[in-house]
């Protein structure tokens, strides 16, 4: 007789303890040391992409596709400066630092941004030359490590960023491993080459918004009151720091989410800390309506913008322009399936390179290893960063006349719905097919 053989149930893996959690706790219990790495967070979270917007039809008509003009031009720093930031499209690039990125990386940026009539931002570490002498419009970051401060180039610089906190990691400094510190970074930022460098969690000379009201002030004397002050933060608390960064006296509010990227820090900062882009915008523009503000003090939102539909839809729910980090990296030609066959003897594969601290990028972006560097040529890089940018606009533009208006910045909440009881929430937009907005309205 035949022993019945029944079927077996296959493998299951915990929805908690999955592969990756497994694979973490093996990593760290083998090394001891907490994971670091750049890029942004991984995980899934409420984002644009759960809003739609609502086309014109009869309530609204459209404009004509390429013979009723539609405006892309921003204005930013209004409120005290005398050289307002003029823009032709609202798409800056967020600041990236010399030291992060190779001096031919920040030239490209330069390059591909003043294609555009674009800005620029530096980033930590100081202003470089090749960036300087590629960018028509450049922001002057003002960083709670002082890596690279020269007043001579805070002077010559367009706006000055103060930065209090960046999305991927609000209330963590920055980090630049020593295999990236080379003599210019080096020289530039004042440390010993090659030790890795942690930067400082806050400004030194201050601990709340009264004393960032004195620095503001002294920023705008030793500029004259020319230079607009951004004020950047991560995304945590975003009502309350954009009242502050008002009371601060800031032109501009700089508002990071957590899918904004960096260089270098803690993969439990990244995927922990912080909220999502989506869920900050409408507390920030909240504060600035309840105070008078709105379109009065411009409001610059970053974090996971990839295409223009985002563009379109953070400056619907009311930003002023967006900044782009990430996204500007790939279109110089990062993640690229070129460099596939590299990507795999590192141990990963093209769109999931996150080690941009290590400094041994494959397209040459962020290294500071000369035979790397070689591979990114900044005049193709400049044009391709251009190219997208252009594409960000027109699509940007595309939604604008869709929705029946001449002007990038006249597009409203009104024109959105959610797909989702969570986006509809946090974007204080009705549920799609409903006129409910969670905790706003009754069903």
């Amino acid at each position: 007789m035949s022993e019945t053989i029944l079927p077996q149930t296959p493998p299951r893996m915990s929805a908690t303890f999955d592969s990756y959690a497994l694979a973490e706790i093996h990593r760290a219990a083998a090394s001891g040391i907490y994971d670091i790495r750049g890029g942004g967070a991984k995980r899934k979270v409420p984002g644009f992409d759960d809003l739609l917007f609502l086309g014109a039809s009869m309530s609204r008509y459209p404009l004509e596709g390429y013979r009723e003009k539609c405006d892309t031009s921003v204005v930013l720093g209004t409120r005290f400066a005398k050289k307002p930031i003029e823009l032709k499209i609202p798409i800056t690039i967020a600041g990236m630092s010399f030291g992060a990125l190779s001096a031919a990386a920040k030239e490209a940026l330069g390059r591909g941004a003043g294609a555009m009539g674009t800005s620029t931002t530096t980033g930590d570490g100081g202003m470089t030359p090749e960036e300087r002498g590629q960018s028509k419009t450049l922001i002057y970051q003002y960083l709670p490590s002082r890596y690279g401060m020269n007043l001579h180039h805070l002077k010559t610089a367009d706006a000055i960023e103060i930065v209090v906190g960046q999305g991927a990691k609000p209330g963590g400094g920055g980090m630049l491993l020593g295999q990236k510190i080379t003599d210019r970074v080096a020289q530039m930022r004042t440390l010993p080459k090659g030790i890795d460098q942690r930067s400082a969690c806050r400004h030194p000379d201050w601990t709340g918004a009264d004393d960032l009201e004195l620095k503001i002030q002294e920023l705008r004397e030793i500029t004259d009151w020319e230079k607009p002050i951004y004020l950047k933060v991560g995304a945590s608390r975003p009502y309350y720091d954009v009242a502050l960064a008002v009371k601060s006296g800031a032109d501009v509010v700089v508002l990071d989410g957590m899918q904004g990227g960096t260089a270098a820090t803690q993969d439990v900062f990244i995927e922990h800390i912080g909220i999502p882009t989506l869920a900050a915008i409408r507390p920030a523009v909240q504060a600035l309506q309840d105070l008078g503000m709105h379109r009065k003090v411009q409001l610059v939102v970053s974090g996971g913008i990839r295409n223009g539909a985002d563009v379109a839809k953070a400056l619907a729910l009311g930003a002023d322009a967006v900044a782009i980090g990430t996204a500007a990296m790939v279109a110089l030609g990062d993640n690229d399936p070129k460099w596939e066959e590299e990507y795999q003897k590192l141990g990963t594969t093209a769109g999931a390179y996150d080690d941009w601290q290590d400094g041994r990028d494959p397209a040459g972006i962020s290294t500071q290893t000369p035979d790397l560097m070689k591979r990114l040529d900044p005049v193709e890089g400049g044009r391709r960063l251009a190219n997208y940018l252009s594409v960000l606009t027109l699509e940007t533009q595309t939604i604008a006349r869709a929705c029946g208006h001449n002007h990038v910045h006249n597009l409203e909440p009104e024109d959105l719905v959610a797909l989702t009881v969570e986006a509809a929430a946090m974007a204080q937009v009705p549920l799609a097919g409903t006129g409910w907005i969670p905790g706003k309205t009754a069903l």
